[in-house]
């Protein structure tokens, strides 16, 4: 991509799919981040990971914790750079409160599940209000995955 132009398509950088084998996922939201010059360098490279990754709300405003984003190779202060430190998320004051209110509630959290640069060429955020899955429904879940592939392996030798 040419830095002046603006991107045709979405770029995926990264997706957390432990976020999906852990909890299921309610509801979706889109978050832009503030970021640095050089964080947004190193995730054009495809540098982040958000395994770990959650988000939280503080004083009526929305952060992200625990998401990596590698230093940037060419960057000139690499001594000051936290790979981890916490980031703000920009929603609207509405999308906050139903936030505050679904989160009050007793086993819901705020998932990051894929990062992206959207058409704009703006660095965005997938965050989902999931809920912990017990560990009979993650053996279901992988069953009905199982079964799901089983039955495309057949449906594949039918069309030959």
């Amino acid at each position: 991509m040419i830095w002046g132009k603006k991107m045709k398509s979405v770029k995926n950088i990264a997706t957390n799919k432990v976020a999906f084998h852990m909890f299921t996922i309610i509801e979706k939201y889109e978050a832009g981040i503030v970021l640095t010059g050089n964080e947004v360098k190193s995730l054009r490279t495809g540098k982040a990971n958000l395994k770990e990754g959650f988000a939280r709300i503080d004083k009526g405003e929305l952060f992200l914790y625990n998401m990596h984003i590698s230093p940037y190779s060419f960057a000139t202060d690499k001594k000051k750079y936290d790979a981890t430190r916490k980031r703000k998320l920009l929603l609207h004051k509405k999308e906050i409160t139903k936030l505050i209110g679904k989160v009050a509630e007793r086993g819901f959290t705020l998932v990051p599940l894929q990062i992206y640069f959207n058409k704009r060429g703006l660095a965005k955020v997938s965050l989902g209000v999931a809920k912990g899955k017990k560990l009979y429904d993650k053996r279901e879940s992988l069953k009905k995955k199982a079964i799901q592939r089983e039955e495309e392996k057949e449906s594949k030798f039918r069309l030959k």
